[in-house]
C-alpha cells in the first residue's frame, strides 16, 4: 500500500511544477555556471578560443569585399594586393578552422571535468540519506538523476553555453560590421531581427511545457524498468510478462509522443528561419541592387552584405535550437539540486562521540515510532539486552521485529523514548562508530559485482586476510569456497545469481563476523538455508554468540531454542517474554507460534525426502 499511495504523486508534482521551474531557472543557471571556477585555465581558454573564433565568420565577407571592389571593379587591379588578400584569407580560414577544432577539444575536457564532480558529489550525497529518503525516491529515479540529468548538463557545459555566447558576440559583431559598412542597407537588414525574435519566443514557449513532461516521461520509465528487472523473478513466477509489455508499451507511446512533439518543435525552427534568412536577402537585393548601377553602392559591399545576412540568421537559428538544449539543462539541473538541497534527510555520519570499548549492553525505554503520521509500528516497547546474551525477537509479520534492528542502527529515528548503548543515549554516538559495532546478516543476501573476497571485505582495509581466513572458518563456509573454482577470487555477478540463497548467507555471515562487532544481528538470516547448512551455522553462532551481543528476529523458532531471551512482539507490543520452556509453558502467542513452526518444519522435512 505505501508504495501505490506513493507512485501516482508522482506525476502531477513533476508536471505541475512549470511555474516553480520558471521562478528557479535564473537560480539554477546561476548555479551551473558557478561550477566552472573549479576549472578556472579551461574555462578561460575556452573563451579566448571562441572570440576568436567568432571574428573569422565576420572578416572574410570584409576581406572578399576588398577584392571585389579595390581591384575586380577598378580598371587596374592591384595583382599584388589580390595575392596578398587571397593569403590572408586563407590564413583566416585556417585559423577559423583551428580555433573550432581546439575549442571542442576545450569544451569536451571542461564539460567532463565538471561532469565527473557533479556526479561524484551527487553520488556521495545520496549515500549519506537516511532510510527515509530511499523509501520515497524509487531506484529508477535515482538512476535518472545520477545518469540522464547529469548527462543533459554534460552538453550544457561540452558546447551549449560557450555556443550560445558565441551566437550571441557573432550577432553583436556582424550587426556592428554590417553598419560600419553601410548604415541604410544595415537597418533595412534589421527588420527581420523583430520577426526571428517573435518566432524564437514563441518557439521557447510552446517547448517549455513538453520539455518537462518529457524528463518526468523518462523518469517514470527508467523506474518501471529499475523495478521490473529488480523484479523479474516475481514476474515470471506468476506469468505477468505480457501484462508488464503492455504497461511499458503505455509508457513508451507516451514518451515516443512527447518525443515527436520535442522533434518536430526543434525541425520547425530551422526551415522557418532559413526561409526568413532568404527572404531578406531577396528584398535587400530588391532595394539596393539597382543602386550598384549607378554607383551609389558598391558591389562588393552589397556581396558582403549578402554574406552577413546569410551568417546572421545562422547564429539565430543556433540560439532558437539551443533554447530547447537550455530549457531541458535547467530542468535537469533544478532535479538534481532538489536532491542535493534535501537536507532533513541527510545523515550527519561523523558529530557525536566515538563508540569506543562497547559492552554490548542495550536498553530500549518506551519507544514508539512510526514510519508515516502516528501510524505507530512500535508502541511504548522497552526491554534490555546485557552484554553476551542472545536475545530473540518473534512474532506475525508487520509486529515490528525489523523495525527494531532498523531503530538500533539509527536508520531511523524514533519520536518518542530512548535507546541506549551501555547506558548512553544512542543519539549521543556517530552514526559511523555505532554501524561499526553492529553487524546485521538478513534473509535476502545482498552480493556486489566482484569476488568473494570483496563481498566479505567491502573494500574495507582494516580487515586482513587473516580476519576473512578465520570468519570463514567461524561460520563453516571452508567447504563452499574451496569449492569454488577460484575460492575466495570466484567471479560474483550482479546480486550475486550463480550462488544458492545458503551460499550467498554464508557470504554474508562471514562478512558479519569479519568486522569483529559487539552486536552480532541475525534479521531471519537462516529462513532460507538448508537444514545441513543450519545446523552447521547454529553451531558457529554459538562460538560467535560468546563474544558477542546476539539479536535474532527469528522465522524458525527452532533455531532460538537455547536463546536467554525471547520476545513476543504483536502489532508493536511486547506481549511476552522469557526463555523458551518459560514461553511454551505460559501457553500464549509464542507457544501458539511454535506449534505452527514445528508443523511447518515437519512438513518442510516430509517435502524434502
Amino acid at each position: 500500500m505505501k508504495n501505490r499511495d506513493k507512485k501516482p504523486a508522482e506525476k502531477p508534482v513533476i508536471e505541475g511544477r512549470l511555474s516553480e521551474y520558471e521562478g528557479k531557472k535564473s537560480r539554477t543557471l546561476w548555479r551551473l555556471l558557478s561550477n566552472v571556477r573549479y576549472q578556472i585555465p579551461l574555462t578561460c581558454l575556452a573563451i579566448v578560443l571562441t572570440v576568436l573564433s567568432s571574428l573569422v565568420p565576420v572578416v572574410k565577407p570584409y576581406i572578399l569585399k576588398m577584392v571585389i571592389d579595390q581591384n575586380l571593379e577598378t580598371d587596374f587591379p592591384n595583382i599584388d594586393q589580390i595575392a596578398w588578400l587571397s593569403v590572408l584569407y586563407f590564413i583566416v580560414v585556417i585559423a577559423g578552422v583551428l580555433c573550432d577544432y581546439f575549442q571542442q577539444i576545450t569544451l569536451a575536457a571542461l564539460g567532463q571535468r565538471i561532469m565527473h564532480r557533479m556526479r561524484t558529489n551527487l553520488f556521495a550525497h545520496i549515500q549519506s540519506m537516511n532510510m527515509t529518503f530511499f523509501d520515497q525516491n524509487s531506484s529508477g529515479r535515482l538512476l535518472t538523476r545520477i545518469n540522464s540529468d547529469v548527462e543533459s548538463l554534460s552538453d550544457l557545459f561540452s558546447g551549449i553555453i560557450v555556443q550560445f555566447v558565441k551566437d550571441i558576440l557573432l550577432i553583436v559583431e556582424l550587426m556592428a560590421a554590417m553598419l560600419i559598412l553601410d548604415v541604410e542597407i544595415a537597418l533595412w537588414s534589421f527588420l527581420c531581427i523583430p520577426v526571428v525574435a517573435g518566432i524564437t519566443f514563441l518557439y521557447r514557449f510552446l517547448s517549455r511545457r513538453n520539455f518537462i513532461k518529457l524528463k518526468a516521461q523518462l523518469s517514470h520509465l527508467n523506474g518501471f524498468l529499475a523495478e521490473n528487472i529488480t523484479g523479474m523473478k516475481m514476474v515470471q513466477i506468476y506469468c505477468r510478462e505480457n501484462k508488464k509489455n503492455e504497461e511499458y508499451q503505455t509508457l513508451g507511446k507516451e514518451y515516443y509522443r512527447l518525443g515527436l512533439v520535442e522533434l518536430t518543435l526543434n525541425s520547425l525552427s530551422h526551415p522557418l528561419l532559413n526561409m526568413l534568412s532568404r527572404l531578406s536577402i531577396a528584398y535587400v537585393l530588391m532595394i539596393f541592387g539597382p543602386k550598384v548601377f549607378g554607383g551609389s553602392v558598391e558591389i562588393g559591399t552589397l556581396y558582403a552584405f549578402v554574406e552577413y545576412i546569410q551568417q546572421l540568421f545562422n547564429p539565430i537559428a543556433n540560439l532558437a535550437e539551443q533554447f530547447t538544449s537550455i530549457q531541458s539543462a535547467l530542468i535537469s539541473g533544478d532535479r538534481i539540486y532538489d536532491i542535493m538541497d534535501k537536507k532533513d534527510t541527510l545523515e550527519d555520519l561523523e558529530s557525536g562521540k566515538e563508540l569506543v570499548d562497547f559492552n554490548g549492553r542495550i536498553e530500549f525505554k518506551n519507544v514508539w515510532f512510526a514510519y508515516v503520521g502516528e501510524n505507530w509500528v512500535l508502541k511504548d516497547v522497552s526491554f534490555t539486552v546485557e552484554p553476551g546474551e542472545r536475545v530473540a525477537f518473534v512474532g506475525s509479520t508487520g509486529s515490528g521485529k525489523s523495525t527494531i534492528i532498523s531503530l538500533l542502527a539509527r536508520f531511523y529515528e524514533i519520536q518518542k523514548g530512548q535507546i541506549l548503548l551501555d547506558g548512553v543515549d544512542i543519539k549521543e554516538y556517530n552514526l559511523t562508530s555505532l554501524r561499526r559495532a553492529i553487524s546485521v546478516v538478513q534473509q535476502d543476501v545482498f552480493m556486489f559485482t566482484g569476488d568473494i573476497n570483496y563481498n566479505i571485505r567491502l573494500n574495507e582495509e582494516s580487515i586482513t586476510d587473516e580476519d576473512i581466513a578465520a570468519a570463514i572458518k567461524t561460520v563453516n563456509a571452508e567447504g563452499f569456497i574451496n569449492s569454488l573454482p577460484d575460492g575466495l577470487n570466484t567471479h560474483v555477478a550482479e546480486r550475486g545469481t550463480e550462488f544458492s540463497a545458503g551460499q550467498r548467507q554464508l557470504v554474508a555471515f562471514a562478512r558479519a563476523v569479519a568486522v569483529k562487532p559487539a552486536v552480532l544481528v541475525l534479521d531471519e538470516a537462516t529462513a532460507s538455508i538448508d537444514t545441513e547448512t543450519e545446523a552447521a551455522l547454529s553451531k558457529a553462532m554459538e562460538t560467535v554468540s560468546g563474544e558477542n551481543t546476539t539479536i535474532t528476529i527469528a522465522h524458525r523458532l527452532a533455531t532460538i531454542v537455547g536463546y536467554d531471551k525471547i520476545n513476543v512482539l504483536d502489532h508493536g507490543r511486547i506481549i511476552e517474554r522469557g526463555r523458551h520452556e518459560e514461553l511454551v509453558a505460559l501457553g500464549g502467542r509464542y507457544a501458539e507460534l511454535y506449534e505452527m513452526s514445528l508443523t511447518s518444519e515437519m512438513e518442510r522435512k516430509n517435502e524434502t525426502k
